[in-house]
Parts: structure tokens; sequence; C-alpha cells
């Protein structure tokens, strides 16, 4: 036996407002969408039609929304407004040249209002007045030989809670956000009045397209003054906009706000689905002509036609920016300046782009903040440190010793600059510490030999700390150490700090961890500086071993402080030990003498 789904018209109400629809505002939305598609099919018949009407009466409480377009019969409207996801679309249009296609429009009514009432007349028939309510209960009654235009009127009245959004001040808001770009007038009529919410067709869709007026257009419509503005066009989807740079700077996580059309209807106010995740520093307004929308109409189906137009869309950003490279450096440079994160990741996506752009990109290195052209000029290779931390370590001594490094620690620097060589011919080297410590110049084998005592000691008082000592030149002489350690060596010294902080089991599988990566013969290396007054008076001082115990180690964990190591417990004992020592053997001579007096 066959039996038909009972529709609970509440349940629906209740899922469209709570879950397909994202505002009851969008009733807006969906009338204006019925009436434009009434008028598209009545052109496609023959028809002349071409006008909205939104009337504000007994405001805030009725609204009348009334269009020129093809109207119903009597038959229709029982097949149409009675029966849900039946659209009512007919005539000599294509479906793909309507707004909607799903038959629920005028459903979201019921959000705002607990009865809707339609007068409709379709050609050469009488009007017919439809009245249906929350409950799901309609009644139709035939107006024979009323005097009704052919076309369809709506009436709602505002339930309890949404008088405000019968308001004159938000009806116009709404109009003008939902279909400020359609191709038919929209009147607003209420008692102030009357005003065209649609007067002016949209900048983007005019074949040459000024950027200054690009620029106002932008400022009117998001109330900023940008930076720059991108025509947009992709052929797939007939898919035409606009993009304008902020003038501020973009946070990568921050909620998208551009406006986005549906042949001229607003769809949404996020082109993430048209963009992609690298044009974050860019409001869009665009409209698509030939893309599908979801149920919701809130959103672009995802399909090979929306995959196309998306890469038409990206490669146009791509280009734009390519020949400000040519055509306007300095505005290239304000934007580099604002949102060069961006272009960087644009750049990584782009190998055009990326030879196009990349030499404008600054980067702070230890001669100063230079351009990768710049630098490139200048050097003939590019030496850079991939981590921050890195680069802290050999900045101050790398600055002094005239070497360019560049600090690319910094989100897609490094990769940057490792992609280079690929495409441009330069060469590029990623370095360390422990590099910059095998460019010191080494000591004479004299002054090696007076310093073995001292080397002898430092090693004895930093062998807890797997580290080993040498004795090298480097600049400024005002530095008198400097702390190296390989990958292995700083992840085993990372690993033994962490184990003494956690402390009880834990502590105890990290020292396991530890041990078991541990090669053995790879300590770190504390390299003092022979230039340095303070070094050289302990190479002289060497037979006094408490003393030089206690500096060596002070030193030690000032090193670690100056290259930006956090120091660990076994550190900051020694380091406080080494301090209490020091001040006990610059006061005893003090306290001997006062002894003897």
């Amino acid at each position: 036996m066959t039996h038909k789904f009972q529709v609970n018209l509440g349940g629906i109400i209740e899922l469209l407002s709570n879950h397909l629809y994202g505002t009851p505002e969008v009733y807006v939305r969906e009338l204006l969408q019925n009436g434009v598609d009434a008028i598209t099919a009545r052109r496609a018949a023959g028809g002349d039609a071409g006008h909205i009407r939104i009337s504000l009466l007994d405001a805030p409480t009725r609204l009348v929304f009334e269009d020129d377009g093809i109207g119903l019969t009597e038959d229709e409207v029982h097949r149409f407004l009675a029966t849900i996801g039946e659209s009512s679309k007919r005539g000599a249009v294509n479906q793909k040249d309507l707004l909607g296609q799903f038959g629920i429009g005028l459903l979201s009514c019921f959000v705002v209002s607990d009865e809707i009432m339609v007068m409709t007349r379709a050609d050469s028939s009488d009007a017919v007045e439809w009245r249906g309510k929350v409950d799901g209960t309609y009644s139709v009654s035939a107006r024979a030989g009323a005097e009704s235009p052919i076309g369809t009127r709506v009436e709602l009245v505002a339930k309890r809670g949404a008088e405000a959004l019968f308001s004159a001040a938000k009806v116009n808001e709404l109009v003008t956000r939902y279909g400020g770009l359609l191709p038919y007038p929209i009147e607003v009529v209420h008692r102030g009045g009357s005003t065209i919410a649609n007067a002016e067709p949209p900048v983007f869709r005019r074949a040459v397209i000024e950027r200054s007026t690009a620029l106002a257009y932008g400022k009117q419509m998001f109330g900023e003054d940008f930076l720059d503005a991108i025509v947009l066009r992709s052929e797939p989807g007939d898919v035409a906009g606009l993009a304008f740079v902020r003038p501020t700077a973009a946070s990568p996580g921050a909620k998208r706000s551009d406006r986005v059309y549906l042949k001229g209807m607003l769809l949404g106010d996020s082109a993430a689905d048209l963009l992609p995740a690298w044009a974050g520093f860019v409001r869009c307004v665009v409209d698509a002509r030939d893309l599908r929308p979801t149920a919701s109409r809130e959103a672009f189906y995802q399909d090979e036609m929306l995959d196309t137009a998306r890469e038409q869309l990206a490669r146009a950003l791509r280009d734009h920016f390519g020949k400000l490279a040519i055509t306007d450096e300095h505005a290239l440079n304000n934007i580099i300046h604002v949102h060069g994160t961006w272009l960087k990741a644009m750049c990584l996506e782009d190998d055009a782009l990326f030879r196009a752009i990349v030499d404008w990109f600054p980067f702070e290195t230890t001669l100063g903040l230079l351009t990768l052209g710049e630098l490139r000029r200048r050097e003939p290779i590019v030496r850079y440190s991939p981590t921050v931390d890195g680069y802290r370590q050999v900045a101050q001594v790398a600055a002094a010793e005239g070497l360019a490094i560049v600090n690319a620690g910094y989100i897609h620097d490094a990769e940057l600059l490792a992609k280079l060589p690929t495409l441009i011919d330069a060469r590029v080297e990623a370095v360390s510490v422990d590099d910059i410590v095998h460019a010191f110049e080494d000591v004479a084998l004299a002054e090696l030999d007076a310093a073995h005592e001292m080397l002898r000691t430092a090693d004895v008082a930093l062998r807890p700390f797997r580290c080993i000592a040498e004795l090298k030149c480097f600049s400024p002489e005002t530095l008198p150490v400097m702390y190296a350690a390989s990958q292995r060596a700083a992840f085993r010294r990372e690993g033994k700090r962490t184990a003494e902080a956690a402390g009880g089991l834990w502590g105890s599988v990290l020292d396991r961890v530890v041990e078991a990566n541990d090669g053995g013969d790879d300590d770190a290396r504390i390299v003092f500086n022979h230039r340095n007054p303070l070094v050289r008076r302990l190479i002289e001082h060497a037979h006094d071993r408490g003393l030089l115990h206690h500096t060596i180690r002070a030193l030690y964990t000032h090193a670690l402080m100056l290259g930006h190591h956090p120091l660990g417990v076994a550190e900051l004992t020694a380091m406080n030990e080494s301090l209490v020592g020091l001040v006990e053997l610059a006061t005893l001579p003090l306290a001997v003498g006062k002894a003897k007096a």
C-alpha cells in the first residue's frame, strides 16, 4: 500500500528559520528573488515588464510587495503556492536564468508573518487571491472582473517580535543590500516619499574601469579608503567584480566581509568559495551569472565550474601584482608594506608572480632592512638563518664581521629563499651558528699554547653541560664568548632542560628519550674571543683556578642568554654559584685587610 508524506508546516518553518536561512532578514531577499524571476519569465514570453515596488503601510507592521511579472492562474496558485518544493517558475525562460530554483522562497515570509496574502493575475486570466496561514491552512478565491494588473502583490503583517524588520530604515537597508545590483528598478515607498534602491548599474560590469572610479565604488560599498582596486573576471560562471586591497593588515583568522551576488542578488558576505585562502587581504564585490546556488542561496554549489572560476579569479589577482612591479613600484611597495605576508603566500603558489615581485620583499638582515633585490645586488650568495633564534645567535657577530645574514624565521621567508634558486639565477645558503664559528679566524699557535691551561680548566668546568672550549678571533671584540651547538647538541640540551623542569616520572621518561638519541660525541662549544680583553686576562691568570672556574661558568651562562637559550636548573645553579664565588673572591682581600688591622 502506498502512502503520501504528511508535511508539518510549523516544522518546515522552524527548519527554514533555524537551519536553512542564516537570518529572518532574508524574507526581503526571497520576495525580491520571486519578483525578479517573475519579470524574467514574462519578458521571455514576450511581455513588457520590469518594475518592483515595496510599500510600507501602517509602519512598522504591514508591507506590500508588488511586481509586474508573469503572475499565476488559479490552477497554478493551487499547484505552486500550496505544494512545498514545487517551483513556480514557468514559461519560455531557461531555468538557469532564474534566481530561485527550489520553490520554497515564499515560505520564508512565515518566519516574519503569521499570514501571507497573495493577489496574482496572469495574462488573459482573472485575478486570484491566496491566503496562507502559519498553521498550514490556506484559502483561494477568484476575483472575476477585478481590475488587477498582470503580476503579483504580496501583503505581510509583522508577527510579534518582527516589527523591527518592517521599519522603513530596515527595509531600505535590506533592499539595498540584497537587491542593489538587480537589473530591474526597485522602488521603496514609505511615508517620507519613495526611493529607487538600485538606480546605478554596477561599476564592475563596465568594459573599462578607471582606478579612481573603482576606489570610489569600494568606498561607497565598504566605507574604507582602499590601497588599490583589482578587476576580477571569469568567463566560466560569468563572474565579474572588483577586489579592494585593504588599507590595514588583515589577520589570517579574521572572518571575510565581502559582497557576493548571484545575477545581481546578494548571495552572502564571504567570497571564500570564490577566492583562495591567501586572498584574505582583499575585500570583494563579485556577481556571478552562471554559477549554481545551494538550497539556502547563501553559497555556491561546489562543482567543476566553480573550481574553474576560482582559478580564473586567483589568476586575475596574481596578474595584477605582477603588472604593478612593472608599472607602479610605489603602489606595490605600499601594498607589500601592509600585506607582505599574504603576497609571499601568493608567490609560493605562483612561479610567474614569484619572479615578478620577489625582489621587492624587504627582509631583516644583519646589515639592516634590505629588499631581496638590494641584497642580491650586494651579495653573491644570499645567506639566511631559517629560525629567529638562530638569527639572534649570529646577528651580533655577523654584523661586526660584515656578513649579511637574513632572518628567515618569519612565516614564508625560509620557503621563499629556498625556492629562489629554482626560479632565478641566484645562490642561496642556509647558515647556522656552527657555520659562523667555522668562519672565525684561528689564533696563532703560540697564542694557543699560552691559552692551553685556561682552555683545559674551561673543559673541566663545563663538562657537566656537555660543552667544550675553543679559542678564536672574531668581532666584535667586546663579545668575550659565543655559544655554538649543532642540532643534535641543541636537542639534547633542550631535552635535559625540559626533563629537569618536569621532574618525576615524566622527567625520567624524557631523560631516557634524550639518552636514546644521544650520539655521544657531539658536544656544544663555548668559543672564547682572543680579541676580548677579559679573555686575555683569563689566559694570563690561568693559575688562579678558583677565579677561572667561576668566571668561565659565568661567561657560559652569559653566552646562553645572549643566544636566547633558556637556562635549565643546573645552569641557573651554576650561574648563581659563580656569582657568589666571584663576590667572595672579590671581598676576600678586603676581609683579610680588616683582620690584620
